[in-house]
């Protein structure tokens, strides 16, 4: 299986790098660098986010998130950013402690694409991005992974243990370098 697991995701990650411009990323670059800075993640970035991950933003969450005052927004994103690189914690547990810490704001109560996006940028060396096509491809791979609350936190073990399997064959991934790879396999 293991072989199996690190064959697919070296083409799957060879697709990703021949069909994605070395451009799309940009918006999140300067995202990550911004909550680096500041260390939270404003509306501004939210909108950038959700924008980059190709969200529907004309819903009633992101409506009621306008209307919150951006101090609020990164009270709860700011808490987040800390559990995301908060070095004591496992990587899924990092990641579930600052999923939790979204969970308040409108549009992160449930479902995990923009929450992950969120905590990735939080942590772009330690997390990875979760999405509907990254869930069908560790399916795919022969993992369970259900809805279940804690899913990114499952989904970021998930994500950990086939970097434990690509470093086994000889391949050092990052955490992001594996979702971009699932996310092209579960296309």
């Amino acid at each position: 299986m293991a072989a199996a697991c690190v064959r697919r995701l070296l083409e799957a990650d060879a697709a990703y790098q021949d069909s994605v411009s070395t451009s799309y990323d940009e918006v999140v670059v300067e995202v990550i660098a911004r909550v680096g800075d500041v260390g939270s993640v404003g509306k501004l970035d939210i909108a950038a986010l959700t924008t980059w991950k190709r969200l529907r933003a004309d819903t009633r969450w992101a409506a009621e998130l306008m209307s919150w005052p951006d101090a609020e927004v990164r009270r709860h994103t700011a808490q987040a950013v800390t559990f995301a690189n908060d070095a004591s914690l496992s990587v899924p547990d990092a990641a579930g402690q600052a999923r939790g810490a979204l969970s308040p704001l409108p549009g992160f109560g449930t479902g995990d694409a923009l929450a992950s996006t969120v905590c990735f940028v939080a942590a772009p060396d330690r997390l990875a991005v979760y999405d509907r096509r990254a869930h069908a491809a560790v399916s795919e791979l022969g993992f369970d992974l259900n809805n279940r609350p804690g899913r990114y936190r499952r989904f970021m073990t998930i994500v950990e243990n086939c970097r434990a399997v690509l470093l086994e064959a000889g391949h050092d991934w990052s955490a992001r370098r594996v979702d971009t790879a699932l996310f092209q396999l579960g296309g």
